[in-house]
């Protein structure tokens, strides 16, 4: 099943309504039926059987002896009111249940064909406290987002964010590829269990070996098997917890101004990182010659290699080379003025 989010949606009129209305007037007149032909002297049971057999008009024999006018008025208001109830009853519940299967199929292809025009998307597995986290984040920053889980987690909290919400198992290759793994560019795995999550990530990466994944780990010897199935960054939220609390009581100042500055969206400087593509013109030449802080206003604070050696002090004289991945601070105007000056050079 599919959802949208993002905007505020209309309550939609419940379709089982006329269904509910003829089931309601049905009761009534076969409640009716019987409580007159027992006024009119029949058993409980005989009554009910004749106001059944008169509406459903099968043609039995009325039942009784004493087959007078009074009895003859109520065969005849069942005839006319009872026999057009029950038809419109049948009738009403047969639509329903042909529209509303006919409505779901077209709403699902809508959403579906709506899921195949998305490129260079990020799908969220796993839509708890996690995964809201980061779908508020990333929509924030401009993201597509697909999100992945059940009813009851979808339930749990509103639907804000623009995003897209498959209903599913995330583990499942027909879900991802619903959800466009193929042409996604990232995934992020926040499921219950260790388990599930190494098997979402096993499947994304046979579905697509260039997906970048990162996924949550909930026990402590639990990274290196979900590094080694295909992750690419394995977070375990209560180490960083526990971490980010101990700089609070080290280096409270510092803990304060990184977390701002990853996070907070109005925020003047914030932290961004850029990658040097192999055959760039910032191959080959060092900082100084780059002129990259003079000509985007930002500062580098650390490159990390190709091979993933981090140099944390960044001289003038330090050497680019393609696969360099450069952490910068600056404002999101510098920022931006960052990738878009490495993208011409």
């Amino acid at each position: 099943m599919l959802r949208s989010g993002g905007a505020t949606l209309k309550p939609v009129t419940n379709p089982w309504r006329r269904t509910r209305r003829g089931l309601a007037a049905f009761a009534a007149v076969l409640a009716i039926g019987t409580l007159a032909y027992r006024a009119l002297g029949l058993g409980w049971i005989d009554a009910y059987y004749q106001t059944v057999i008169t509406i459903s008009t099968v043609g039995f024999t009325e039942v009784g002896d004493n087959i007078d006018s009074a009895y003859r008025l109520v065969t005849s208001f069942l005839v006319l009111f009872g026999v057009g109830i029950a038809f419109y009853t049948i009738g009403v519940t047969i639509e329903d249940l042909m529209e509303g299967h006919y409505r779901g199929q077209v709403e699902r292809s809508r959403k579906l064909r709506t899921l195949e025009a998305l490129e260079g998307h990020t799908i969220i597995c796993g839509w708890g406290q996690v995964g809201h986290a980061i779908g508020h984040m990333l929509s924030g920053r401009g993201r597509q987002l697909v999100v992945i889980d059940n009813t009851e987690a979808f339930e749990e909290h509103p639907h804000r964010l623009q995003a897209h919400y498959l209903e599913g198992d995330a583990t499942n290759d027909e879900t991802l590829l619903q959800a466009g793994i193929g042409r996604a560019r990232d995934l992020v795995v926040a499921l219950n269990t260790d388990a599930d999550t190494m098997y979402a990530i096993v499947t994304a990466r046979a579905l697509n070996a260039d997906l970048f994944i990162v996924a949550r780990s909930n026990g402590a010897t639990a990274g290196p098997k979900l590094r080694q199935a295909g992750a690419d960054r394995v977070v375990n939220p209560y180490e960083i917890g526990g971490s980010r609390m101990a700089s609070f009581l080290l280096h409270p100042n510092v803990a304060d101004f990184l977390g701002e500055s990853m996070h907070d969206q109005e925020l003047e400087l914030r932290l961004g990182e850029i990658r040097v593509e192999p055959g760039n013109g910032l191959v080959g030449q060092t900082m100084s010659e780059s002129r990259l802080g003079q000509e985007t206003g930002v500062t580098v604070l650390a490159v990390r290699r190709a091979d993933g050696e981090w140099i944390h002090h960044v001289t003038s004289d330090l050497l680019f080379e393609g696969g360099d991945t450069l952490v910068a601070l600056g404002t999101p105007d510098q920022q931006t003025a960052l990738r878009s000056w490495s993208r011409t050079h």
